[in-house]
């Protein structure tokens, strides 16, 4: 699943960002490039962790009402948290469906097990 965050990007002798709504979560780069991948990885780390610990995600600011320095840039960083997810092993799970349903998804080669991660992924919202 994607987020979205507001980040601040600080250029003192090579790069720095924060993320306001997220107290803690910095990361550096030596160029604006590695700063941007490191910046992606340090949010979904720290989004990951926050829902392992059974916590909230907090809102993402708008990046208008954000205060700050005038040298400093604000922008939006995005990852994909799935990425980051750390006990991604597979798990069978026995599961019913109608023989009917199992006949239609099986000629029409349809993976029940993908479509069932699909599904919960939808049906959890923040996965």
């Amino acid at each position: 699943m994607i987020k979205v965050y507001p980040a601040l990007i600080h250029n003192e002798n090579g790069y720095w960002v924060e993320f306001p709504d997220l107290e803690g979560c910095q990361t550096v780069g030596d160029t604006f490039e590695e700063l941007m991948g490191a910046a992606s990885e340090a949010l979904g780390l720290y989004l990951v962790a926050l829902i392992e610990d059974g916590k909230e995600l907090p809102e993402a600011s708008v990046i208008t009402e954000i205060k700050h320095k005038n040298d400093v840039e604000v922008t939006y960083v995005h990852t994909d948290i799935d990425k980051y997810r750390r006990d991604t092993r597979s798990v069978k799970k026995m599961l019913s469906i109608p023989a009917w349903m199992a006949k239609e998804a099986e000629k029409r080669n349809i993976s029940l097990s993908k479509v069932l991660q699909e599904a919960l992924k939808q049906k959890i919202s923040i996965l």
